[in-house]
């Protein structure tokens, strides 16, 4: 039988292998992905109260040359043109995150009619474009109201979540396609909380891990809330995970990257599948537990988002990693095969619901550059050749058996890369951030032309299937 496709090169690059492509034909959704306080600026528009974010970009010293969002990609004034440019992708999907300080500017107590109003809107021009709309409820933009009483080391801040939860799942969850809790809540409690390099920008350990139970908590309430309210849309939470390899057998490094993996990926998914936090030898703080939390925490959900962009290097020695493949401009190794071995690890340790992958992208130090025809362009090769090996580490993945369902690439556009500030770009579309013009990079086109090479396989397949009798 002569086979569906070839290995096919389009004109900005190469595309997964043959096999990879069918496999990630197959019901596959395709997405790009933003957040709130990266992208849409209009920090005093429209009735939003201030972040914690406002608040610590705005703090000398705290973020790269001192940038903040107040402005970031302006996408609150320019979402009708972001959409259009969207839907030039051809993706199906599209993840976004609200703003809770914009439609709740305390956290509590009044809503805001007009921050509603424009998520309302965003949703609903979403749909005429054919977009899938994937609601994050908190991207790390919490209320500087609520921090003022203790952020998220105050458990009281997880009751807030689920009403806030609750408010925005009633308004929007009859039309998205998926609603996550939290992003990354990691970030939010070690580099917010025991590191201070993200907001609020404290360094404090033991209550680092007490935010980590917060958060958690604050998703088995805000899950509990929304299903009691009857929203019908999938319910889940997005983690950043990572593998974990040690540099070689000595017992130091195979320790080292069990207590990496326990404290990164094991933190979160054991109370979350499990109903307990992992135990292992190089953890010593845990959090302040009531009774009747882990039974909340636990609670099944509708899906899970797993965002990957490098592996850990476990070396007690402080041995560096090979980067084979070199590292992004952010620094971290590039390891495709980390994907794989993260997602065939959790199919192994949890039963798992459906899993998409939220985030999966490169930080390059792209410029404009002029084509003959007076146009600009952006050539990013290296990001190109970054998304097909994670795209073929994916699919290798789904072949045996893991339960993806979609990709979604981080980012849409470059934005505001919080504590980086605008020095850092991860988009597939460039922004000029004095004139807000946006152009797509070769990354772009070449993702369209990957999403339409899948489908138009999908079709064959779909035929092929239909008839099999012919050859």
């Amino acid at each position: 039988m002569t086979p569906l496709l070839n290995d096919t090169v389009t004109k900005h690059g190469e595309l997964p292998s043959a096999s990879a492509l069918t496999t990630l034909s197959k019901d596959f959704v395709w997405g790009v992905a933003t957040s709130a306080y990266q992208i849409e600026g209009g920090a005093d528009a429209g009735g939003r109260g201030p972040s914690i974010w406002d608040t610590f970009a705005h703090t000398p010293g705290k973020t790269r040359n001192g940038d903040h969002g107040d402005i970031a990609c302006d996408h609150y004034h320019r979402w009708p043109q972001d959409l259009e440019l969207i839907r030039s992708l051809e993706v199906d999907a599209y993840r976004f995150s609200v703003a809770w300080p914009r439609v709740q500017a305390a956290g509590a107590g009044t809503w805001n009619a007009q921050g509603l109003d424009f998520y309302d809107r965003l949703v609903d021009q979403m749909l005429a474009h054919g977009l899938q709309p994937h609601v994050t409820l908190y991207h790390w933009d919490l209320p500087q109201a609520l921090q003022e009483t203790g952020g998220w080391a105050n458990r009281d801040t997880a009751f807030r979540f689920a009403a806030y939860a609750e408010a925005v799942a009633r308004r929007l969850g009859d039309r998205v396609a998926s609603i996550a809790t939290h992003n990354e809540p990691w970030c939010t409690a070690v580099l917010g909380h025991q590191t201070g390099q993200f907001a609020p920008g404290f360094r404090d350990e033991a209550m680092a891990v007490q935010v980590s139970h917060h958060l958690l908590l604050s998703h088995g309430l805000a899950m509990q809330a929304m299903r009691a309210a009857g929203v019908q849309a999938p319910l889940g939470i997005v983690l950043n995970h990572s593998s974990a390899t040690p540099a070689s057998s000595d017992p130091a490094d195979v320790a080292l990257a069990h207590t990496l993996y326990a404290g990164f990926v094991r933190w979160y998914m054991d109370p979350l599948f499990l109903g307990h936090y992992p135990q292992d030898p190089g953890l010593t703080i845990y959090p302040e537990v009531h009774p009747g939390d882990m039974e909340l925490i636990a609670a099944p959900m509708d899906f899970l988002g797993v965002n990957y962009y490098t592996r850990f290097w476990a070396s007690a020695s402080a041995a560096p990693a090979p980067r084979q493949l070199g590292a992004t401009d952010m620094g971290w190794e590039i390891y495709p095969d980390g994907l794989y071995e993260l997602l065939t690890g959790l199919h192994r340790d949890y039963k798992l619901p459906p899993i998409y992958i939220t985030e999966n992208g490169m930080a390059e130090a792209d410029r404009l550059e002029a084509t003959p025809l007076g146009s600009q362009r952006v050539h990013d090769p290296r990001r190109i050749d970054f998304v097909r090996r994670h795209l073929e580490a994916l699919a290798r993945a789904r072949d045996t058996g893991v339960d993806i369902r979609g990709y979604f690439y981080w980012s849409l556009m470059d934005n505001f890369e919080w504590d980086s500030g605008y020095s850092k770009r991860f988009g597939l579309v460039h922004v000029d951030y004095e004139t807000q013009r946006r152009t797509p990079k070769d990354s772009a086109y070449w993702y369209r032309e990957l999403i339409r090479t899948t489908r138009s396989l999908a079709t064959q397949i779909n035929h092929k299937e239909a008839q099999p009798w012919q050859l």
